[in-house]
């Protein structure tokens, strides 16, 4: 499998207000609500790539902090790869940082794991499988 993207992360102060566009406008239809990683995750197909509204649910959350540091907007990119083991071993080999060294569960208990935007030129990168 060719790596594809997986989806977008949109860090957003209030998925209600924000799907208001997404629903209203774009006609789609929301997923069901999750929480990961103290936010509130709703998904939203477009073909083959989601969007990810992400609302903290956690003051302490990493999209809490990142709202609080830069406001709503993209907050991460997520890429779909056929081995996420050895996509971090090849990560860790190029001198990559990352942010989970092991792969964990996130929303819809997919393997995932993120690549510190300071090794990639200023994107928060997630891996999933």
């Amino acid at each position: 499998m060719n790596p594809s993207v997986a989806h977008v992360g949109i860090a957003v102060t209030s998925i209600t207000e924000a799907l208001t566009f997404y629903r209203d406008v774009l006609g789609l239809t929301p997923g069901r609500p999750e929480t990961a990683d103290g936010a509130t995750i709703v998904s939203l197909h477009f073909g083959d790539v989601d969007v990810e509204l992400l609302e903290p649910s956690d003051p302490k959350s990493p999209v809490a902090t990142f709202l609080a540091k830069r406001g709503p907007g993209i907050h991460h990119v997520c890429y779909r790869v056929s081995d996420l083991d050895a996509a971090l071993a090849r990560c860790r080999a190029a001198g990559y940082q990352l942010i989970d060294e092991k792969p964990r569960r996130g929303a819809g208990g997919r393997r995932i794991a993120f690549l510190h935007p300071k090794t990639t030129n200023g994107i928060l990168l997630e891996l999933t499988e």
